[in-house]
């Protein structure tokens, strides 16, 4: 049976702590947009208050989450237990995404292992949080994270990051701009020449 709260409380804290995998949902307002739902590794989650949480969001071949939360700020989280006790852990909130010209950029990348190939971070602020039973979900056994993201990133460099991004994801699947896009040339020219 599903609890509801209001907050993330220790207990659902740690169990965040122990999971290696979380997946972030966003759609836009259009009733025709896609719904998008990506699944999450490495080390890049934090609970920064019992209302408010962070994660790195790495580079990828879009930037769904970003246009819909610069959109709209609707944004769900999930956590599953694969391994022990059953339990799925929702959190519900509005987003918003930082660049790293941002005021709190420093602050809040402190709190993280920086990883190649960040983008951005996305921040969310929760006002409901609820946990269900979980019982359909499946055992699986973590074997480790997976280096290929990590090492694309690395052999990119920034300058080629910072390429990537304004080609690939500055606009969403269904048209929207994501916060990459309001980053401005001469900022990647910049990254481009270091």
């Amino acid at each position: 049976m599903a609890k509801v709260f209001d907050h993330i409380t220790s207990e659902l804290q740690h169990f965040i702590a122990q999971q290696h995998l979380f997946f972030v949902a966003t759609a836009p307002l259009s009733e025709t947009g896609h719904v998008n739902l990506s699944p999450k590794g490495l080390d890049c989650f934090r609970v920064l208050s019992p209302n408010r949480v962070a994660y790195l969001d790495l580079t990828g071949s879009g930037n769904e989450t970003s246009a819909h939360v610069q959109e709209n700020g609707r944004i769900t989280l999930m956590f599953c237990a694969f391994q022990g006790a059953p339990s799925i852990l929702r959190l519900y909130g509005i987003g918003q995404t930082l660049l790293p010209n941002a005021l709190e950029w420093d602050s809040l990348l402190a709190e993280f292992l920086v990883i190649p190939g960040v983008r951005q971070i996305i921040v969310a602020d929760i006002d409901r949080v609820q946990t269900s039973c979980g019982h359909g979900v499946p055992l699986y056994e973590h074997q480790g994270q997976r280096s290929q993201l990590v090492a694309w990133a690395e052999k990119r460099g920034e300058a080629g990051l910072a390429a990537y991004h304004q080609e690939k994801n500055r606009v969403s699947i269904d048209g929207l701009e994501s916060a990459i896009a309001s980053r401005s040339l001469q900022e990647v020219a910049y990254c481009t020449e270091e």
